[in-house]
């Protein structure tokens, strides 16, 4: 760990002013310096993670290859520096207490007082310094809140002992604080931002950067306020304005010399760690060209809070940077889809997502969006409980079992076409029966599945517990639902769709999660061809209500 940097974001004033994104966008420049990156989030909740945690609460359940249920930033690390994150990626106020608790219980203070410095302090260094092995150069470190809240004290405390216990050369401090533009008096305020960096010393930290968001470029008098002010060189104020696309933040923030300051604070030879921003601007000119308009509706419980579906949406985005084309996202609650379909509201759809979820409420919009679909030739893509609903909507209306559903929302169906693989297991807590993490399917040789992915030995991540009931599998496939792929075994069915449809996959695992803007996930990718093709009148629009297969 001795050649390891460490790199804290803390934030100041709001939460939600892009911390994660920030320490995203220098990792991404400091790859391109080419130092090896990983990064980590501190979360001060008390939940052990946010696999329980209604999506309304806080945003879509990040799953990394390991089977890790994480928070949201981790896609955004993942996106950004193009590396598979782990669990230990992701450490919260309840796994640690939960750590330090279980070493109370098994002996290992030999009877001291367990208390929050050293013992607690001392577990929150040791997440950190988990990642610092002998491959990593740089470890970015995301803590959660924002400086003031009460929950964030004990990581305060243990950030400021780090650089004691590293170096002071090891560390850099990074402060992401809000400069906000007053209408009535047309001037930026730095006030907030002089608080804010107050509360932070009080806990015996001096920033090393402050980062101000606005929406508007900080002025070089402000800079030199809040270089004043806040005791850090005029140099490292960095002005973080909002931007078109959040692709464009890594090239904003170099401009404003990010990643020059943080490599000087951290003794790192700049002669010596060129920059090449060459293939990040690729990605940048693929957004600026993504102009063809296209319209994907995503058929959610959660679409009040788009956050629920993150990785979806830029999985979306990414697709359409690679054919040129911009997705619009219609958001649709699934609740409300059989009102859209007797209004005739959803035949404008060049696509249709239906993503995953838990629990009854909207299941049967999801079946019913499914079927509107199947039915009339729209673009689909079914991911993990959208599989389960198109299975379902297959049993019922192609292979005429009527009540088939899944067991998960009706315990007396007559068919239960999707169904826990052991009826004898009891579940004993909510993540017990959780197929969690990275999981190989084989792909049937010439299905659409392996002729997108190019293979026919595939790996996703995967978050479900309700399987496709193989005792159906017969009866779905003569009704002709291919199922496309499966686990190495056989037993678990991992993909479905239909051959004669433009497009119409579903997949038990969550592709979302794989997906880079430089290189788009390829159901996504084949997705959006076929809606670029709906869209352009290759693929008709015109449809029948009525009309079924």
């Amino acid at each position: 760990m001795s050649d390891t940097r460490f790199v804290f974001f803390t934030g100041g004033v709001s939460s939600s002013l892009g911390k994660g994104l920030t320490a995203s966008s220098l990792g991404r420049l400091l790859k391109c310096r080419g130092l090896r990156v990983t990064i980590v989030k501190l979360d001060p909740y008390i939940n052990v993670d946010p696999g329980t945690m209604n999506p309304f609460e806080h945003g879509e359940v990040f799953v990394t290859e390991d089977g890790g249920e994480t928070d949201l930033d981790l896609g955004h690390y993942e996106r950004f520096i193009d590396e598979n994150l782990h669990r230990d990626s992701n450490a919260t106020t309840g796994s640690i207490y939960q750590a330090v608790i279980a070493k109370e219980r098994r002996g290992d203070y030999l009877g001291r007082t367990v208390q929050v410095i050293p013992h607690v302090t001392d577990e929150i260094k040791e997440r950190i310094r988990r990642l610092a092995t002998d491959d990593v150069d740089v470890v970015i470190v995301e803590v959660g809140g924002t400086v003031g809240d009460i929950e964030i004290v004990p990581f305060l405390e243990a950030l400021r002992q780090f650089r004691r216990d590293v170096g002071r050369d090891n560390v850099c401090y990074v402060h992401l604080t809000l400069v906000p533009y007053l209408a009535p008096s047309g001037e930026q305020k730095t006030k907030p931002t002089q608080h804010s960096v107050t509360e932070l010393r009080s806990r015996g930290i001096q920033p090393d950067v402050i980062v101000c968001r606005s929406d508007q470029p900080i002025s070089a008098g402000l800079k030199r306020k809040v270089s004043l002010l806040c005791d850090v060189p005029v140099e490292a104020v960095i002005s973080a304005v909002d931007a078109p696309s959040i692709y464009e933040l890594p090239l904003v923030l170099h401009e404003e010399g990010l990643d020059d300051v943080v490599c000087r604070t951290l003794r790192l030879d700049l002669q010596a760690r060129q920059l090449d921003l060459s293939g990040w601007e690729r990605v940048t000119d693929l957004v600026a060209q993504a102009v063809r308009p296209v319209t994907v509706g995503v058929v959610g419980k959660y679409v009040n809070l788009p956050d629920a579906y993150l990785s979806v949406v830029e999985s979306l985005r990414h697709a359409g940077f690679h054919h040129g084309a911009r997705a619009s996202i219609e958001w649709i609650q699934a609740e409300q889809v059989p009102d859209l379909l007797a209004a005739d509201r959803l035949s404008h759809l060049d696509a249709m997502v239906i993503p995953g979820g838990f629990g009854e409420r909207g299941v049967e919009g999801k079946i019913a969006a499914a079927s509107f679909a199947r039915r009339h030739d729209v673009p689909c893509l079914g991911l993990c409980l959208g599989l389960q609903v198109m299975v379902v909507e297959a049993a019922r209306n192609m292979a005429g079992l009527a009540g088939a559903h899944s067991r998960e929302f009706d315990s007396c169906t007559p068919h239960p076409v999707i169904d826990l693989m052991d009826d004898q297991h009891e579940v004993v807590d909510l993540g017990g029966t959780m197929r969690l993490g990275s999981y190989v399917a084989q792909l049937l040789p010439g299905s659409r599945v392996a002729q997108a992915y190019g293979t026919e030995v595939v790996s996703e991540r995967h978050r479900h517990r309700y399987e496709v009931n193989p005792r159906y599998r017969g009866r779905l496939e003569a009704a002709g639902l291919v199922c496309s792929g499966t686990s190495p075994d056989g037993r678990l069915v991992e993909f479905v769709e239909l051959p004669h449809h433009p497009f119409y996959v579903g997949t038990q695992a969550h592709p979302e999660f794989k997906s880079r803007p430089d290189r788009p996930h390829p159901l996504f990718r084949d997705l959006l061809a076929a809606a670029v093709a709906r869209a352009e009148g290759r693929l008709p629009h015109l449809i029948d209500l009525d009309a079924d297969a």
